[in-house]
């Protein structure tokens, strides 16, 4: 039975973390959040990790306002 509780308690700290995440308008969907935060359970910093989650976003953003002016 300890190992449905521990699912059940996963699920529901995901379920919990990802309306907190909505309400801060992060634009996390919920798997991203789920790998997110299995990273920061496993040691990654925190901080650092969302370092590179704003560069991503940013380099992404680059890339598509490129595409739109080569289309243009």
């Amino acid at each position: 039975m300890s190992g449905n509780s521990s699912i059940h308690q996963a699920k529901e700290t995901l379920d919990v973390t990802f309306e907190i995440s909505k309400l801060l308008n992060t634009g996390l969907d919920r798997e991203t959040l789920s790998v997110l935060m299995a990273l920061v359970e496993n040691g990654v910093n925190p901080e650092a990790l969302a370092a590179v989650v704003k560069e991503l976003r940013r380099e992404a953003a680059a890339l598509k306002a490129a595409e739109t002016n080569a289309s243009s």
